[in-house]
């Protein structure tokens, strides 16, 4: 006779047996996170990486999911993903109401703030209401001067670049024979030397930064080393804010798929009542606007700036990056500017 002690023990090594094993799974997956930021450098490399790793953590979730379902049956296992799912949302809008923001957690989606900030990692953002809460120079300006300058901004994105006069090439790297000038964003148009700034509101001083390859070589580049703002000068302080701000559809940054940017706080722009905040990569050799960008609104309760960075958790971003298809590398992620 068999007693109701077996038959339970029976079905619960049936239930376990028809159970798929997972953690070889879970192994994968960490396997091939690894993979994926060790071969950053390597393009193919590092898209099969997160192709395979999007498609075996959906494999993942499907199984548990299954097994779930089999073994605690349908209604308690949508219960528990309900729960979850309300878990989450409430840890998200707690979130934004202490830190407050819109958007507190946010990824670092390039290599511009090297060394700084990495690719892929996790920045936690406390919200920005007014410049004061910006570390960060503030220079006044008439409203009068900024509507003017905004009428033809297109005149400020102005690049520092290496000129050979007797070739007519122009580059980034600076090389013997090079001066250095500045050059529209465009391409469109003439050189012009460094004290040819007299139309506009911000005038750029240009010098040299050594940048270091991953492979170990160095090489100079041309370089914003300040810039001046009527009387004002000011040099980049890398003691100052970074902000995560949101890109607008004139932007360069924008065009090339950039919904938003995590850079630092070069000098804020006070033009009457308003205040408009320069910001610059620290693995960039120029501000943001010298590419084809503009200055951001710094506007309470309607503010380009989503916030400021308080906390930063290294390469937890990744995943994000990898389920919104952000898989391959960007340009620059090869090559760090050596700060002194």
């Amino acid at each position: 006779m068999v007693s109701l002690t077996d038959k339970y023990k029976r079905g619960r090594k049936q239930e376990n047996s028809s159970r798929i094993n997972t953690l070889p799974l879970y192994i994968l997956i960490v396997i091939l996170f690894v993979s994926y930021i060790l071969f950053q450098h390597a393009v193919l490399f590092s898209a099969v990486f997160g192709i395979a790793l999007f498609l075996i953590i959906i494999v993942t979730i499907v199984i548990e999911m299954g097994g779930s379902i089999r073994e605690e049956g349908a209604k308690k296992s949508l219960i528990e993903l309900a729960l979850a799912i309300i878990i989450v949302v409430a840890l998200w809008f707690g979130l934004k109401f202490a830190l407050n923001t819109q958007y507190p957690l946010n990824v670092v989606p390039t290599c511009s703030m090297l060394p700084v900030l990495h690719r892929g990692d996790l920045v936690a953002i406390d919200g920005v209401s007014n410049a004061a809460q910006l570390k960060a120079p503030i220079v006044n300006v008439s409203a009068k001067e900024w509507n003017s300058t905004l009428q033809n901004f297109g005149s400020e994105f102005l690049e520092c670049v290496a000129y050979n006069a007797s070739t007519g090439n122009v580059s980034s790297v600076f090389k013997n024979g090079d001066e250095l000038v500045l050059y529209p964003f465009s391409g469109v148009g003439s050189i012009l030397q460094q004290n040819q700034q007299g139309g506009n509101l911000i005038k750029y001083q240009c010098g040299l930064a050594q940048v270091k390859t991953s492979s170990g070589a160095t090489y100079n580049e041309a370089y914003t080393k300040s810039i001046t703002i009527g009387n004002t000068t000011i040099q980049g302080d890398r003691n100052n804010s970074i902000i995560v701000y949101k890109t607008i559809p004139q932007d360069y940054f924008y065009k090339i798929g950039d919904a938003y940017i995590v850079h630092r706080v070069y000098a804020v722009i006070r033009a009457g009542d308003n205040y408009y905040v320069l910001t610059k990569g620290d693995n960039n050799p120029g501000l943001d606007i010298q590419f084809g960008n503009y200055p951001i609104l710094l506007e309470s309760g309607n503010s380009y700036v989503e916030g400021r960075v308080v906390m930063v958790v290294p390469y937890l971003g990744y995943l994000r990056l990898i389920f919104s298809r952000q898989i391959s590398e960007p340009a620059g992620c090869n090559s760090t500017i050596i700060h002194s």
